[in-house]
């Protein structure tokens, strides 16, 4: 009997390992190059901000990041038709990446040490600052240490720039978080938080959406290098997207696709980016 039982354990642990194998940790990171072979590409990409990353009515996609992640793949030889775009909301990118369920995310995504210890990144592409979203008629908000006697403050979950101003500069600040910047811009025109807190250019896309409501306050206090992020391991689709953002950039390309599409917010150009091989 004992030796039965043992058997029946042996054989009953087996079977859960294949059921583990074959349910658990989703699929494996996958390459760029390796997807671009064959033809197709998935991309992630914001939904929600306009000028950078916007899912239009009709279905299609539209802004910089858009741009700038159609002309990568036209450099690894996939044309437009045969990218997929999904959506990365910020706090889901590093795990869709580390799944397989995109080959690179371009959406407004910060270059850090943190991140760096899941992901890889090539870039930057684009250098952004932080600043404040806040209402037309808003006198008292001027920067971040003008966020104080208990203003809300809204930012999304999984990123970073709230909590840096309440670290740094407000520390009695009231944070409130979203999925979504787009939540937190409704949140903002309905009265439910003082000031929407991002990178200077997303935050400019959302003033040129609601003119005369709108308005970003204060000088950048942060710079946030934006990158491509990929499979950490996968060092020859980072040199490759490398060479696609560099050519894009002496090209002209670059700045045309800015003109285009975050140029109409009147945000300024900014200096080019240099390309860190790290």
């Amino acid at each position: 009997m004992r030796i039965n039982r043992s058997i029946r354990i042996g054989v009953g642990i087996a079977a859960l390992a294949i059921v583990a194998t074959a349910c658990g940790g989703g699929e494996e990171a996958r390459s760029v190059s390796s997807s671009a072979e064959n033809g197709n590409l998935i991309v992630g990409i914001k939904y929600d901000q306009p000028g950078l990353g916007l899912r239009n009515p009709d279905g299609t996609f539209s802004g910089f990041d858009v741009e700038v992640a159609k002309y990568v793949a036209g450099q690894l030889g996939v044309s437009e038709e045969n990218i997929e775009f999904k959506e990365a909301p910020s706090a889901q990118r590093e795990t869709l990446i580390q799944n397989g369920e995109v080959d690179y995310v371009v959406a407004t995504y910060s270059i850090t040490d943190a991140r760096k210890e899941k992901v890889g990144f090539a870039g930057p592409y684009f250098v952004a600052g932080q600043s404040l979203l806040v209402g037309e008629n808003n006198t008292d908000i001027t920067g971040p240490e003008s966020l104080t006697g208990g203003k809300k403050l809204c930012s999304v979950t999984g990123s970073t720039p709230a909590q840096k101003v309440k670290d740094t500069y407000a520390q009695d600040v009231q944070l409130q978080e979203y999925d979504t910047y787009s939540a937190c811009v409704e949140a903002l025109r309905n009265g439910a938080v003082d000031a929407v807190t991002t990178d200077d250019i997303i935050l400019a896309g959302y003033a040129a959406q609601y003119p005369g409501e709108l308005k970003v306050v204060g000088e950048p206090f942060t710079t946030e290098n934006y990158g491509i992020g990929l499979a950490k391991d996968d060092t020859e689709g980072r040199n490759q997207i490398n060479d696609a953002i560099e050519e894009m950039i002496s090209s002209g390309a670059w700045e045309t696709a800015f003109n285009e599409t975050v140029g109409a917010s009147g945000y300024e150009l900014p200096a080019k980016p240099t390309v860190d091989r790290y």
